[in-house]
């Protein structure tokens, strides 16, 4: 069943009070969505009428529309008001905010690092103890999100600090059916098939790939991506943390070979729409193009969740083009590892009404609601992934519940001058012609002077 708008008398009475947008989904209306969770949710949250909560995030436009969405069912369900506000300059509103006294009761962080700083120095709140549990019992790979939740507090105790809600997943390889048929090639399913349908499509006079790192001033940040991928895949998950905060050098020979892997697709000409040369030189956003042309110029695009944005207009995601996710080792020694990203909700002020709103995200129906429009991706393992509103998004949804390790970016936990710097250039380097061993002693050098 498709949400129903809510257009009706009875539905514009049964909004009425409500602070912000009107119900997207008629309560009941929709038997996708879990609406005894909310019914608990209520009975549980009683006497706190009247009060209000602020709510500071990244979203803007057509994403502050869709989280503003599920706040009237928060609203109706407490009687509490929410009042959110959105800044293209988080990063640097939300630090202003807090060390002035006067920051929002929640902020959402687009990514773990600057919620870990503001809880070392004591601007958020820990979150119930209950909390952990819920997430590693209610989220797959739960304990992936309790361990980059959790972060020290200015006493050096850790604690969990923030609530994940939103996923993004980046372990993608775009490519387009038709053109697969017509080789007679499947779909690979393991890493090792990956690699396999590459020399087989090399072989009969293709190109396998499209890449392209081109970006502007941040040139080189899809290979990042790439090299993140493959250390999921070649490495344990605490080799990779280890590898983002630098307790595992960035020379270690764990990190080297993920390079090297990397050059594996990117540095054969046989391999590259275009030749070696041309990787650097793509800009990211016209790097699937190849996969569009009569007749096509690669097969295969590896790219997170938002670059069908720069498909030909027109293109029917699961008709025209399609995804995959980028497959693990066979021998399953290192399960089903998805690289990605996420929001997480901190609270910032002791107002019982933000400690109520994280447990209202819990509920499976704060995800359902969302999940039934577009732009959302739950790990929450009790949420209804026949409530997502596209097959698109409940396949990439699939991928994430499969997942038996999630990590986030891992150039975005780094330090800005390596993960958003040194690393950069670096893969340009590396694809320029530069050995992987060189490239990561220099990385490894710029990371010593941060020390």
């Amino acid at each position: 069943m498709k949400p129903i708008l809510m257009t009706s008398a009875a539905a514009l009475a049964l909004t009425a009070g409500l602070a912000h947008a009107q119900m997207v989904i008629e309560p009941g209306s929709d038997d996708r969505i879990n609406w005894q969770s909310l019914e608990d949710f209520k009975a549980s949250h009683s006497g706190m009428e009247g009060q209000e909560v602020s709510v500071l995030g990244p979203w803007l436009g057509a994403d502050q529309e869709l989280f503003t969405s599920i706040l009237p069912y928060f609203e109706d369900a407490t009687g509490i008001t929410v009042n959110y506000s959105g800044s293209d300059s988080f990063e640097q509103q939300i630090v202003i905010d807090s060390e002035a006294g006067s920051p929002p009761d929640i902020a959402v962080y687009p990514q773990p690092g600057l919620a870990a700083d503001l809880a070392r120095k004591g601007h958020l709140q820990p979150l119930p103890e209950e909390t952990s549990t819920w997430l590693s019992e209610n989220y797959a790979a739960g304990d992936s999100w309790v361990n980059f939740s959790t972060y020290e507090g200015p006493d050096g105790a850790e604690h969990l600090y923030v609530f994940p809600y939103k996923a993004d997943v980046k372990s993608l390889v775009w490519y387009v059916p038709e053109n697969l048929e017509d080789l007679g090639y499947d779909v690979p399913e393991t890493y090792e098939d990956l690699k396999s349908v590459t020399e087989q499509i090399a072989a009969d006079g293709e190109a396998p790939w499209c890449i392209g790192l081109g970006s502007g001033g941040a040139t080189g940040w899809p290979a990042t991506d790439w090299v993140e991928d493959l250390m999921l895949r070649m490495n344990s998950p605490e080799d990779y943390d280890a590898w983002t905060t630098n307790e595992l050098p960035f020379n270690d020979p764990k990190v080297v070979a993920a390079i090297e892997e990397f050059g594996w697709f990117a540095k054969n000409p046989d391999f590259v729409a275009g030749g070696v040369g041309s990787v650097s030189s793509t800009d990211f956003r016209d790097s699937p193009k190849g996969l569009f042309e009569s007749p096509p110029s690669c097969y295969f695009h590896r790219q997170a969740s938002f670059i069908p944005s720069f498909f030909p207009e027109g293109t029917e995601i699961g008709v025209d083009a399609d995804f995959f996710y980028f497959p693990a080792k066979a021998d399953g020694s290192l399960g089903q590892p998805v690289l990605g990203g996420g929001t997480l909700f901190g609270v910032h002020s002791e107002n019982p009404a933000a400690m109520a709103f994280i447990e209202f995200l819990q509920t499976p129906a704060a995800h359902e609601i969302w999940m039934s429009q577009s732009g959302f991706l739950t790990p929450h393992t009790g949420a209804n992934t026949e409530a997502y509103g596209s097959d698109t998004t409940k396949k990439m949804g699939d991928i994430l519940l499969n997942a038996t390790t999630f990590r986030f970016d891992g150039s975005d936990l780094m330090p800005a001058a390596i993960g958003a710097g040194a690393f950069w250039t670096g893969m340009i380097d590396f694809v320029g012609g530069a050995d992987a061993q060189s490239v990561t002693d220099t990385i490894q050098s710029s990371w010593d002077t941060l020390n």
